[in-house]
């Protein structure tokens, strides 16, 4: 497939596929495969190159399923299908909207109702409901647990108030989104330590920008762009979470409980120690051979799905130097600089939410709180598709153990 952008011609997608242009059309008349019209050529047709990849890939699963399965949960083709994400060249869209684009011009809300409903003007009805607010005993302890992280804390307080919440049992898709809607404020709760007031962004920014408020945009856009990544490993947990019909916070719950692993959301906290040790050594060249011998990767740059660099760390980055200090900048790109003349590696998202954190000068562990509160939204996202698909996400294991007697 030598044809660059999503979209194939007929006549690329056949010889992919290694079929001809008359059997690729019935393909379509079969419903194994989509076709979409050519606005500068009304009878033309085209074909989404991630449709053709799976077809191919279908077609090997049936010469030598265990290899295919095996490459599937190691950065290969999507084990499941969704509507939710694609990322293709090198970009990131939401439904087939350009993420970077909505993280410009859209509030969290509209996005969160976009990826759980595909439409953003239902984010008013989603959201128009006052929140709950918190059970006053997960109040009492959010009080007594301020030595908690705000992941830490946000896994605290959804268990208690999902035993108050009888609602969270329809799993409805729009009772779901009703659910998500409270999740989230929840969520903002316990990383706010109080309840609160107007939109997620807004709340952020009273609480940790109350000088800064024009600084808004940035906060919202980081939460935008961390909303979903496609069946990243926590994305991936939230979907067999729910395939077994749990509720939405048992959802978030067990997401939360993936997100917090050293090679996810953890990696925030990696360069953040990063950040701490080049600055005050200066040697950035010395700390990052350190880290390169002891574990051979640098936190916070490269990324398989992104080889020519992660967008949304280039927004990131870019929304710190224009809202954030100038002082916060300059290290960060030091650190950048040097990470690629030794890897050839660029920042990724996580490098990205670390150095806005630290431009913008907000609470310590900011970058995973927004890196959290974001992708909630994504979990909540896959939960409803995968409620609504209704299958069991059970698969076989291939066995290399000893072989039993007899």
């Amino acid at each position: 497939m030598k044809q660059q952008g999503p979209y194939l011609t007929a006549g690329h997608a056949a010889e992919a596929l290694g079929v001809s242009v008359a059997t690729l059309y019935s393909y379509v008349s079969r419903g194994m495969l989509r076709s979409f019209s050519v606005e500068t050529s009304p009878r033309s047709r085209r074909y989404l190159r991630e449709d053709v990849a799976r077809l191919i890939e279908q077609k090997e699963f049936k010469r030598n399923p265990a290899r295919v399965a095996a490459r599937g949960l190691h950065w290969g083709s999507p084990v499941l299908e969704s509507a939710l994400t694609l990322i293709s060249e090198g970009r990131l869209f939401y439904r087939g909207k350009d993420a970077l684009e909505l993280a410009q011009k859209s509030n969290v809300e509209d996005v969160a109702a976009l990826l759980w409903t595909g439409d953003s003007n239902q984010a008013a009805h989603i959201f128009n409901e006052k929140s709950r607010g918190l059970p006053p005993k997960t109040l009492v302890l959010l009080k007594a647990a301020a030595h908690l992280g705000p992941v830490e804390r946000c896994q605290l307080v959804l268990p208690i108030a999902a035993a108050d919440d009888l609602a969270a049992y329809d799993l409805r898709p729009s009772a779901v989104a009703k659910t998500g809607a409270q999740i989230l404020r929840l969520l903002l709760s316990a990383i706010l330590r109080r309840l609160p007031e107007g939109d997620i962004d807004t709340a952020l920014t009273q609480a940790w920008l109350p000088t800064r408020r024009s600084a808004a945009p940035a906060l919202r856009a980081a939460l935008i762009l961390c909303a979903d990544h496609e069946l990243n490993v926590s994305a991936f947990t939230a979907r067999c979470i729910a395939s077994a019909r749990a509720t939405p916070y048992e959802v978030v719950i067990g997401a939360l409980a993936a997100f917090r692993g050293l090679q996810h959301g953890g990696v925030s906290e990696q360069v953040e120690a990063l950040f701490e040790e080049a600055t005050q050594t200066g040697r950035l060249r010395e700390v990052f051979a350190r880290r390169l011998r002891s574990a051979g990767s640098l936190p916070g740059f490269g990324h398989p799905l992104y080889p020519n660099g992660d967008p949304r760390a280039t927004a990131l980055i870019s929304l710190a130097e224009t809202y954030g200090k100038r002082s916060a900048i300059e290290p960060a790109r030091r650190l950048a600089r040097t990470a690629q003349s030794l890897t050839g590696q660029q920042p990724n998202l996580d490098f990205g939410l670390v150095t806005l954190a630290r431009a913008l000068d907000l609470p310590r562990d900011s970058s995973m709180a927004l890196f959290a509160l974001g992708r909630s939204v994504g979990w909540i996202a896959h939960a409803i598709e995968q409620y609504a698909d209704n299958q069991l996400i059970r698969p076989r294991a291939r066995y290399i153990g000893p072989t039993p007697p007899g």
